[in-house]
């Protein structure tokens, strides 16, 4: 195994083509002596010779020593730079984003525009979650997620980024399409489309659907909002939706009307685990966060 110090020795007279040049362009104090010393210790290491000498005080790579150089000098050389990214926070890397469907198709990515406009160091890995990945966020496998959280948990730290409003949902060739603002009352005898993986979403329907007296005789379960507009405008029923979009979902053979009774918004959050160092690239998410 080479030591990490006598490369360093080798780099720098490998980059000043001497021995004293090197030891005066160190980062720390040493002498020539010394220098010279790491350099012959990784040559017996090797068993190859890395230097030949030129002149008085010069020397130059053979070809196995500029093999070596070639693979180590970019990890010197961009040592500094990383270096003060971090002590600056401006490092980049990778983050692994968990949201719901309708966050990855409507909030997501604007907000993912800007951070990739002035940050294209940071890679993003989006997962769309069924149900709100809290668990992952405090396993470690995720970063962050975004999503409807009725509770913030005490572990996770959270911003809100976004708020959704209940729609009704129906569909277009139902005889009430035209009938103007309708209510969850008007459609008890039919079939209502639940959500079958989220169950805190469910009960919200549910909670919703009894505040119109209304206790469904009938229900389909569909894993998300998409398949349950794909349930709707195949007239297998209605629903009761949350979205970001102000007019609600937009799919064609669906009407949806806002629920104006009881009027509810429900926040979407962006939330990390809580670290007594939080990971500078949400840091750089957060500062371009939309507003909600």
């Amino acid at each position: 195994m080479i030591q990490l110090q006598r490369l360093e020795g080798f780099y720098w007279v490998a980059r000043c083509e001497g021995y004293a040049r090197a030891a005066r362009a160190f980062p720390y104090p040493i002498t020539q002596p010394g220098v010279h010393q790491q350099v012959k210790r990784l040559e017996s290491e090797l068993g190859v010779r890395l230097f030949e000498r030129v002149g008085k005080d010069r020397v130059v790579l053979t070809p196995q020593g500029r093999a070596l150089y070639e693979y180590m000098a970019p990890f010197y050389e961009g040592l500094s730079s990383l270096e003060r990214s971090l002590r600056s926070g401006t490092v980049g890397g990778r983050l692994r984003i968990h949201a719901s469907g309708h966050t990855l198709r409507h909030l997501l990515p604007p907000w993912l525009r800007r951070l990739q406009g002035q940050r294209p160091d940071i890679e993003v890995l989006l997962f769309e979650a069924k149900v709100p990945a809290v668990s992952l966020v405090r396993s470690g496998e995720a970063d962050l997620l975004v999503d409807h959280l009725p509770d913030v948990p005490a572990d996770l730290e959270a911003q809100q980024v976004g708020k959704t409003r209940a729609f009704l949902v129906f569909p277009s060739n139902h005889r009430l399409a035209r009938k103007g603002p309708v209510s969850p009352e008007q459609f008890r005898d039919e079939p209502f489309i639940t959500y079958s993986s989220d169950p805190q979403l469910r009960d919200l329907q549910l909670a919703a659907l009894s505040h119109f007296g209304v206790v469904p005789q009938r229900m389909y379960a569909a894993d998300s909002s998409e398949t349950i507009l794909g349930f709707v405008a195949a007239g297998l029923g209605y629903s009761l939706l949350a979205s970001l979009l102000p007019r609600g979902p937009k799919v064609p053979g669906v009407v949806a009307q806002p629920l104006s009774e009881p009027a509810r918004e429900f926040p979407i959050y962006m939330a990390w685990r809580k670290s007594p160092q939080r990971n500078p690239l949400i840091d750089a998410l957060l500062g371009l966060a939309p507003k909600p």
